[in-house]
């Protein structure tokens, strides 16, 4: 088994792990990293930067610039930021977290995504593969709850659904299972600060 710099757990803890390039990481990330360790009830948060999206032609600033901008912003004892992918060699989300649910055995992972992406979770790669191995916490983004709701993916697993009220529990089951739940909006995206000028491609903020 390989050996990987991991932020530290133990068997039966609770991690939610938050993917993305986060280039760069901003207010809706700490915003929506906060109500899912409420809303799943999670010991532990992890924000996985990845070394780049397959779904973007474009690269992102250097994951260096974006470990240490993630690092400073996402101040909390319970979340760590981590570049889990970057060591694995993995590319896509499904085989990421087979390794990582291979090298923390006993740690109840559970992948966390924003409505967005729950409705376009149908072109990822091996994207049953994300949801057959572990549950899969929504949470919702601004202009994104129906599309979601309506997405490929919701209604093909539809009879895995964990009603919001029952959200605590998404950490106990057995995939396949995800849950879906309204948070408070931060109208804040990445694209928009590029857009805006404000993460130049060198990765300053």
């Amino acid at each position: 088994m390989p050996q990987y710099s991991l932020p530290l757990t133990r068997p039966g803890m609770s991690v939610g792990v938050l993917g993305g390039s986060f280039d760069p990481p901003h207010a809706g990330h700490v915003h929506i990293t906060r109500e899912a360790l409420k809303r799943f009830c999670l010991d532990r948060a992890w924000w996985l930067v990845s070394p780049g999206n397959p779904l973007k032609s474009r690269g992102p600033a250097p994951l260096a610039r974006r470990m240490a901008a993630a690092r400073a912003l996402m101040d909390h004892p319970r979340v760590a930021v981590t570049d889990f992918e970057a060591q694995a060699g993995t590319r896509f989300t499904a085989e990421t977290l087979t390794a990582l649910t291979a090298a923390r055995p006993g740690v109840r992972f559970v992948w966390l995504m924003g409505a967005d992406n729950l409705a376009q979770l149908d072109r990822w790669q091996d994207w049953q593969t994300i949801l057959e191995t572990v549950p899969v916490g929504v949470l919702a983004r601004p202009g994104a709850r129906i599309s979601a709701r309506a997405s490929r993916a919701a209604r093909i697993y539809s009879g895995a659904r964990l009603p919001a009220a029952q959200s605590r529990k998404l950490p106990l089951c057995r995939a396949p299972a995800w849950c879906f739940v309204n948070v408070p909006m931060v109208a804040i995206s990445s694209t928009r600060l590029r857009r805006e000028g404000r993460w130049d491609t060198e990765g300053r903020i």
